[in-house]
């Protein structure tokens, strides 16, 4: 009973571990707030917010649609995702003895699918911008910088505020 009474704060915290992992996960993908797709400076963000200055000819017009209803469609295919991971893990956490090892390969499963379904959608934008012109292309440079600049000037700031923490 005393080993019982041990080892259930331990699998509650460890339950509640993965659900925060898969939430952060979720939001991350389909928000776009996780850090994973910055690298890229998520590339379809950057080419939408400069779209009326980029003069697209017929065929990019044609490659951006394209591209935008793939984003749409990752973007709710994940949220779908996102419910059928919540869901399964609710029913998981249900159970007297839960299975984390089940919980955590369910999660790293939607993890690997999110990789692949975001980097099927960045090519497509990257083959858009494979066919800018220079003029094109320094558009989007210009706001990749600003947005650097700004990122830059957001983490001195909270260096400022909070300090060096490593």
């Amino acid at each position: 009973m005393a080993q019982t009474l041990r080892r259930g704060p331990l699998l509650l915290t460890a339950a509640l571990l993965l659900l925060a992992g898969a939430v952060a996960y979720a939001q991350g993908h389909h928000g776009h707030h996780g850090h994973h797709g910055r690298h890229a400076a998520h590339v379809e963000q950057v080419i939408a917010q400069v779209k009326d200055k980029l003069a697209l000819n017929t065929s990019q017009q044609v490659m951006w649609d394209n591209a935008t209803a793939s984003t749409k469609a990752s973007r709710q295919a994940g949220r779908a995702e996102h419910e059928r991971i919540h869901a399964a893990m609710k029913a998981e956490l249900a159970k007297p003895e839960p299975d984390l090892a089940a919980m955590a390969s369910l999660v790293d499963q939607a993890q690997a699918n999110g990789y692949a379904a975001r980097n099927q959608v960045r090519d497509q934008w990257l083959a858009l911008y494979a066919t800018f012109t220079p003029t094109q292309k320094a558009v989007v440079r210009d706001e990749l910088t600003k947005r650097m600049e700004r990122m830059e000037g957001f983490r001195a700031k909270m260096k400022e505020r909070f300090g060096e923490r490593g």
